[in-house]
């Protein structure tokens, strides 16, 4: 979930209808202040604001356990295993993992300011939890090695910015470079909010229209609305998860300019937030195997419709 100091306005709660679903690969919304993890931020968050969350726990459920860490300056994950072939043959994606299992234990070096273009924000931050202590780290690890197998049975070159091989980080100005270096095709980076108990549902994260200091999101706002869209349409498809009540206006998409990761991009790139990892179904969904693979089957289905044009 990314994180902000910004306040977001009052959640709106209306009933989500069918058409909403459908909404999702049509509609786009002004965003709701959040940090640059993403997320909407109803509650108060660990490491500069955000969403509140026990520090992530060491035994706390998930299929990802932390190795141990080198240096900060490790290399952004190499693509491996990837086909030769197939209907992304020629593509590259990269996976941006949102946050990371032992930024907890780095806070004074995830809290030092970055320049995100037009402001300074933290390098990173905590991320949120479950109330039983998965983190939100280990989720998007998790879905994130799931998308990567999918897009290179598919032919794609995949890129993660990191893959837990580093003690904290990476900050969120890495991050963007990451994608800008590989030349990347399309950039996503994973999340899962942190909100008030009763808000449900995913929401994709667009970049708006951004010129200021070393940001220019003008060549991108276009495509990565396209990105978005389809992403937001395919998730819905195949986890039967409705979109966010509480940001978008029931329409799946949120269109943010606050967020360093979006702002310093110079390819395509959007955040998702998979749901709202404080909200006991929200979390039951996130917390199952089952799910993960479903989310992670709708994110790289709507990469490799865009992709695919």
């Amino acid at each position: 979930m990314p994180y902000d100091e910004s306040v977001p306005p009052t959640p709106r709660r209306r009933p989500l209808l069918a058409a909403a679903v459908l909404a999702a690969v049509t509609l786009t919304a002004a965003g709701c202040g959040a940090g640059d993890d993403g997320g909407s931020q109803a509650l108060p968050r660990q490491g500069g604001g955000g969403t509140s969350a026990a520090p992530p726990s060491k035994s706390s459920p998930g299929p990802e356990k932390t190795a141990s860490s080198p240096a900060p300056s490790a290399k952004p994950s190499k693509p491996t295993g990837g086909r030769a072939t197939g209907p992304l043959s020629g593509k590259t994606v990269v996976i941006d993992p949102g946050h990371n299992p032992d930024n907890h234990l780095h806070t004074r070096e995830i809290n030092r300011q970055v320049d995100i273009g037009t402001t300074r924000k933290e390098c990173d931050t905590t991320g949120t939890s479950t109330n039983s202590g998965y983190a939100e780290a280990r989720f998007t690890l998790d879905v994130s090695h799931r998308m990567r197998a999918l897009l290179q049975k598919q032919g794609a070159k995949v890129v993660l910015t990191y893959d837990n091989d580093r003690p904290y980080g990476p900050c969120i100005d890495e991050r963007a470079r990451t994608g800008n270096e590989a030349g990347a095709d399309a950039v996503v980076s994973v999340h899962a909010d942190g909100s008030a108990v009763g808000n449900r549902g995913f929401h994709v994260i667009l970049p708006g229209l951004v010129r200021g200091g070393t940001a220019d999101t003008s060549k991108i706002v276009e495509p990565s609305r396209d990105l978005g869209t389809r992403i937001a349409g395919l998730f819905a498809r195949d986890t039967g998860s409705a979109p966010s009540n509480y940001v978008g206006g029931n329409s799946g998409l949120d269109t943010r300019k606050d967020l360093g990761g979006l702002n310093l991009s110079t390819v395509p790139k959007v955040f998702i937030e998979c749901g709202n990892m404080r909200d006991p179904k929200d979390a039951a969904l996130l917390t199952s195997a089952g799910w993960r693979q479903k989310a992670a089957q709708g994110i790289a289905d709507g990469i490799s419709s865009y992709l695919k044009g």
